[in-house]
């Protein structure tokens, strides 16, 4: 396992402003609440704003100090995640921390080359014969493409999951395994872990 200080990182930095914006907003709000003549229901969708950009920023700072244990190459599955959210690509990537998830998969192609931003990319472009499945990342390596994994039953809100955000789901039901999942519908960015969706921000 490699040392990593989640201390150094500049989204600690960012969630920290983002904590304290917050709290100031709050505090103003407790005060607005002394003065009969002031109405505090306005300030409601700022706060909101702040806990839903607040939910970002920390998901993506504990994101990076899970990971930087088990792979050096994070910045480069950063970027990937990144390019393929803009370009609206979806994508599944399985990166094993400590658990062997050798029995809780489908095995698919077997890959067995160094990580790069690149490579993840091209095994996630539309039509590749790959981009179905889950890349697995095992330290700086891609095992393999186009796993299967274990689809979760858990109903999120209102609205179904997609197949990528159960199949996510299902893997960090079973293992501590940390699973990006990109959806290509929205763009939008997320990590599965111990049967949790949480949604991220990708660092430029």
């Amino acid at each position: 396992m490699l040392e990593v200080n989640c201390d150094t990182s500049s989204l600690k930095t960012e969630l920290l402003q983002e904590l304290r914006g917050i709290s100031v907003t709050l505090d103003e709000s407790i005060h607005a609440l002394k003065n009969e003549n002031e109405c505090v229901l306005g300030t409601f969708d700022q706060i909101r704003t702040k806990f839903s950009r607040l939910e970002t920023v920390a998901a993506s700072f504990y994101l990076q100090c899970y990971l930087s244990p088990y792979t050096e190459k994070y910045l480069d599955l950063s970027k990937a995640v990144q390019h393929l959210a803009k370009r609206r690509q979806g994508a599944l990537i399985v990166v094993e921390r400590e658990d062997p998830l050798d029995l809780l998969l489908q095995a698919g192609i077997p890959i067995g080359a160094t990580m790069s931003h690149s490579l993840l990319e091209s095994i996630f472009y539309p039509g590749s014969p790959l981009h179905d499945g889950a890349v697995l990342i095992r330290e700086n390596h891609i095992v393999s493409a186009a796993n299967v994994l274990p689809l979760s039953q858990v109903v999120v809100g209102e609205k179904k999951l997609g197949t990528r955000h159960r199949a996510a789901l299902g893997l960090s039901e079973k293992s501590d395994a940390l699973i990006v999942v990109v959806s290509e519908e929205t763009g939008k960015a997320s990590f599965a872990m111990q049967g949790h969706l949480y949604p991220i921000i990708s660092p430029s």
